[in-house]
């Protein structure tokens, strides 16, 4: 039997390839599906199943286009109603994937429709946990995601399901079944994830929170709801996606892949009021960049951050990115729902610069030359970090304005103001100056380092550390 977990670490997501005597089931399939198809193919294999663990919010599942391409069945748990062919399991079904068994367990609390599957090898042994949102490692899903679809059910009552779930139909299985879920550190669709991305069932009874045995209803009730942030704007419309259905991929890439020499884009630019999206490295950006165009790093959490940052799941895009990475920046795209990119600007930055176009810089410190600079005057220092980070250890004065909310608290900065601005180590600061450099605030400085950096010259002063586990 074979058992494959297919992480990708952008999304901090877990997608699952399972096999047995020539047919195969994928397991939460990311959106672009040839992989997967692939797969199968070189392993001789027919995939039989798409199996789907609920309604994702952060990510488009490529459950349409692989049932599509392979002539798999979807399937999905009780209380499931999308706008497309799909099979219904009951709780308890047994779904036969060669000489191996699959028990499907409804355990609503994360959504209503959540399922698990639990595998069973050719011997008839219990091994593996397919755990979706319900259970992570460390943590349990967030009860707060659902409510788009079932407005009726409040946070606390969802939470009440996943304590009945977890009890009745995860905990009393076996200690040596690998618990593999959909998730790990980084993701917002839970709260203390572990960095490991599957564990022994019996380690979590042992060490998660959320399945302490004497834990009382209320007690569960309080924990996971407590300090929910709200959740990604872009959440609810990948929900909606998943669904009611979407655009095919290739679709989706053939649109994007149109080069646009110079004139063009600015052209497209402005007879459609599409985002100017820049992938490139945040420090190369800041040297150089199109006017009013935005920095989100292809090398970092780029999905999660579009999602979060741009408001609109419909905006047309207009990309730049290094050479030979534009297919890539499109695929991370297609991830959460992002479809509407119009065009890339042929040659990149380099041939906006030849053409003669204009161009914006970020200006940028040092930590040491902001070390000397806060010997001489005050400054204001903007941290762009979590607010967690920030309570944890921050320099002494400065603004908490995390980067995940730029769209709601940033109306208090002065736009004739200079502030100097750092993230952990220099990525989401030059995201938050870009765009609200795009906004009119021409005085923002980039503290190169970020954080880090500040820490390591022992010369500005920072708040004595807290470990985050006292107020997380």
């Amino acid at each position: 039997m074979i058992i494959e977990q297919i992480y990708t670490g952008c999304l901090a997501q877990g997608a699952y390839y399972i096999q047995s005597n020539g047919e195969a089931a994928i397991i939460d399939p990311l959106r672009e599906v040839s992989p997967y198809i692939e797969r199968a193919y070189r392993n001789n294999a027919e995939i039989k199943y798409v199996l789907e663990t609920h309604f994702h919010a952060d990510f488009v599942s490529g459950h349409i286009d692989l049932a599509k391409k392979s002539g798999a069945k979807i399937v999905y748990g009780p209380n499931a109603k999308p706008d497309f062919d799909f099979y219904a399991a009951k709780d308890g079904e047994i779904l036969k994937l060669g000489g191996a068994k699959i028990k499907v367990l409804h355990t609503p609390g994360h959504t209503m429709e959540s399922t698990c599957f639990l595998v069973s090898d050719e011997q008839g042994k219990e091994i593996a946990l397919f755990s979706g949102d319900t259970l992570f490692i460390g943590d349990v899903g967030r009860p707060d995601l659902a409510q788009k679809l079932f407005s009726e059910l409040t946070s606390e009552m969802l939470a009440a399901y996943l304590f009945d779930s977890l009890r009745k139909k995860i905990m009393p299985l076996d200690d040596g079944i690998v618990v593999y879920p959909a998730h790990g550190a980084g993701s917002a669709c839970g709260k203390n994830m572990s960095t490991e991305t599957s564990d022994l069932l019996g380690n979590q009874k042992k060490t998660n929170y959320a399945l302490r045995e004497d834990m009382s209803q209320d007690e569960f009730v309080k924990a996971v709801t407590a300090g929910l942030m709200p959740p990604p704007a872009y959440f609810p419309e990948n929900v909606m996606m998943n669904v009611h259905g979407y655009d095919s991929f290739d679709e989706v890439i053939k649109r994007g892949l149109q080069a646009l020499d110079p004139g063009t884009f600015e052209l497209v630019a402005n007879q459609t009021g599409a985002v100017i999206l820049d992938t490139r490295a945040p420090q190369v950006f800041a040297k150089g960049f199109i006017p009013n165009a935005i920095n989100i790093g292809i090398d970092g959490s780029f999905a999660p951050w579009v999602g979060t940052l741009i408001p609109d799941i419909k905006q047309p895009i207009l990309l730049i990115a290094d050479e030979g990475k534009i297919q890539e920046v499109l695929t991370r795209l297609s991830r959460v729902g992002f479809d509407g990119t119009v065009g890339y600007l042929d040659g990149g930055f380099e041939a906006w610069e030849n053409a003669g176009k204009e161009t914006d810089r970020i200006g940028s410190v040092s930590a040491e030359e902001l070390a000397r600079m806060l010997k001489e005057s005050q400054l204001a220092i903007i941290d762009v970090r979590k607010a967690n980070e920030f309570l944890s250890e921050h320099v002494e004065g400065a603004i908490n304005l995390p980067l995940d909310y730029i769209n709601d608290n940033t109306g208090s900065l002065d736009k004739d103001k200079t502030y100097f601005v750092h993230c952990a180590g220099g990525y989401r600061s030059v995201i938050f100056n870009s765009i609200m450099r795009a906004r009119g605030y021409h005085n923002l400085i980039d503290v190169s380092g970020g954080f880090t950096a500040i820490k390591q010259t022992g010369e500005i002063a920072v708040t004595a550390f807290m470990c985050r586990s006292t107020f997380a």
